[in-house]
């Protein structure tokens, strides 16, 4: 399918507006538009309104509401409209580099090295910073914008949001905190590496007539092309930026509940042709799946979905990114098998994806009431929260931790992990946990492992969890345990 902007201009009534398409073709390069095309495209804005007022169409009611309605782009007025389209003329062109973040990363000196991982051909800092919570308000959205700059101006270069998130607004609010690091801060597009995401139906932030009732899974969600070819450009818009470092399809497995695998598959090859396109027209840099179940509780095969994009793209296909739920409470990508004996975390490494870790507090339930004897065992750390950070970002495969963060201070707390390396910090927790393990965990909430070391199997809670702290490197087999946890006989310790 077409870009929905195209599939405007086959309007024979709009034919005639040559110079609104020229415009319109303009703002969708990313490419500034002067004051003159500006007052032009408002004056021709005004008109089609004009005539959209006056011309009767068979069998519509012209009431007040409907003309509203019908003028209505985003929920704004033609004015607000040519408000909107000169915020387009001013976005920041490029994307990340690999130059860019090396720079942005070496003004944090020798200390930081550790605090920065490698994720394609670029780096990002293990913790990033979300943007899902809070209220639909103004004082919110200044708050994220604040905390977006201070991230920034902190080291942090990984930042996540979604249209989704509270309407547009937090799109909108890392936008300006983007504009304030640049124009304020004296920053650099270049050094900095945006996520966000697509798939859930917005209101006030979908095109009339993009989408067939078909297109559309219980009523919120979609994959459709000429769907996400519209969310990409709103997304762009909001955020200011002519490219988006990566664009994920977000929750796809909601489709699941709705359609069978093999029409999932087909959704799924349909929508990485588009995302390619986004990617050859400069729009995206990087595609991937931002899931909650998905990955996690097996509905969804990273290794399949892969296979697509290589179908769909070769070799060099874009789909180098996945964004999945991990933290203390919810580990079941590293030590949950689900093809082959193999993690999600195994499938991503041998496959050449980046895995950016969400909900790391898990909602700030993590952020309190763990037991204080951690902080022995955590030098230089102060708070719950940090230490669950950490526990997040010490994980090999993971690239970065997420944290929702609207508050500056939050900022500067959380970043305090910055100065404490990840792999060295766990030295000393696999005694710990064997000692204490019982008081934190039980089976409920953390599955007993096994792993096969010359031959045995060795089994605990205590030791599953070492592992996967990185007290031990990475397992060759990880896999559940599927008899009773009497049957220790022969165990030996980590």
């Amino acid at each position: 399918m077409g870009h929905f902007f195209e599939s405007a201009s086959t309007d024979p009534k709009k034919r005639q507006y040559h110079d609104l398409r020229v415009i319109v073709g303009k703002l969708r390069r990313g490419v500034t538009v002067t004051d003159e095309e500006l007052q032009q495209l408002q004056r021709q804005i005004e008109q089609l309104e004009m005539e959209a007022w006056c011309l009767p169409r068979e069998g519509v009611s012209r009431t007040p509401a409907f003309r509203r309605q019908q003028r209505q782009i985003e929920g704004c007025n033609s004015s607000d409209l040519v408000n909107a389209t000169k915020t387009i003329g001013k976005m920041f062109s490029g994307h990340a580099t690999s130059e860019g973040v090396k720079c942005f990363a070496a003004q944090f000196g020798k200390e930081s090295v550790a605090f920065y991982r490698p994720a394609q051909d670029v780096l990002v800092s293990s913790v990033g910073i979300g943007t899902c919570r809070g209220a639909i308000d103004d004082d919110t959205d200044a708050a994220y914008a604040a905390a977006v700059h201070a991230a920034l101006d902190r080291g942090v270069n990984l930042i996540d949001t979604s249209i989704n998130y509270r309407d547009q607004r937090s799109e909108r609010a890392v936008g300006a905190g983007i504009r304030l690091f640049i124009e304020e801060s004296g920053g650099k597009r270049d050094g900095v590496v945006v996520c966000t995401k697509g798939g859930y139906l917005v209101s006030e932030a979908l095109t009339a007539g993009i989408l067939r009732a078909d297109d559309v899974v219980g009523g919120i969600h979609s994959m459709a092309p000429a769907f996400l070819g519209d969310q990409i450009e709103r997304s762009r818009r909001n955020l200011g930026l002519e490219t988006i470092d990566v664009y994920y399809l977000h929750n796809p497995e909601t489709q699941l509940k709705f359609v069978g695998m093999s029409e999932f598959m087909n959704r799924i090859r349909v929508a990485f042709d588009r995302l390619e396109c986004a990617v050859s027209e400069g729009l995206i840099r990087w595609y991937g799946t931002a899931t909650w179940h998905g990955y996690r509780c097996g509905a969804v095969s990273l290794r399949a979905l892969a296979e697509i994009a290589n179908q769909v793209a070769g070799d060099n296909h874009h789909f180098r990114f996945v964004e999945l739920p991990f933290n203390l409470g919810m580990r079941e990508a590293l030590t949950r098998p689900v093809e082959y004996g193999s993690t999600v975390l195994d499938f991503a490494i041998e496959l050449g994806i980046t895995v950016i870790a969400s909900a790391a507090l898990f909602k700030a339930f993590l952020s309190r009431d763990l037991p204080e004897d951690i902080a022995k065992m955590v030098p230089g750390l102060t708070s719950v929260a940090q230490r669950a950070i950490q526990f997040t970002r010490s994980t090999p495969g993971i690239a970065s931790a997420l944290v929702g963060m609207r508050d500056t201070a939050h900022v500067m707390e959380n970043l305090a992990v910055a100065r404490t390396p990840p792999k060295t910090i766990f030295r000393g927790f696999g005694h710990w946990f064997r000692e204490r393990c019982p008081r934190l965990f039980n089976a409920s909430t953390l599955p007993y492992l096994v792993r096969s070391r010359d031959g045995q199997r060795v089994e605990s809670a205590e030791e599953g969890l070492a592992l996967y702290l990185g007290f031990l490197a990475r397992p060759a087999v990880l896999t559940r345990l599927n008899r009773p946890r009497s049957d220790t006989k022969g165990l030996r310790p980590v």
